[in-house]
């Protein structure tokens, strides 16, 4: 019926149980319920948008390193420290 993980498995017992109890008292009407842990996005145009926010995050992260490296280095090197 379902996975061993509980995010999973708990909202189809809860289908089960409910659809169970709709029964006994001779409805017609079910319950569906579905289970979606992380949000999903269906408009191309906001996943573009994130992709183009994280990439370019990324590409300021990635510039902004080395000279860090180069200037505490650099440092050690004028004050003739030894790691």
């Amino acid at each position: 019926m379902c996975s061993a993980e509980p995010i999973n498995c708990f909202p189809m017992l809860v289908n089960i149980l409910s659809n169970t109890f709709l029964r006994l008292f001779n409805s017609t009407a079910r319950i569906r319920v579905w289970s979606e842990p992380f949000y999903s996005t269906q408009s191309p145009e906001i996943k573009s948008d994130i992709f183009f926010i994280c990439l370019s995050y990324m590409l300021t992260l990635a510039a902004g390193l080395p000279p860090h490296f180069a200037v505490s280095s650099m440092e050690d090197y004028k004050v003739k420290s030894v790691h």
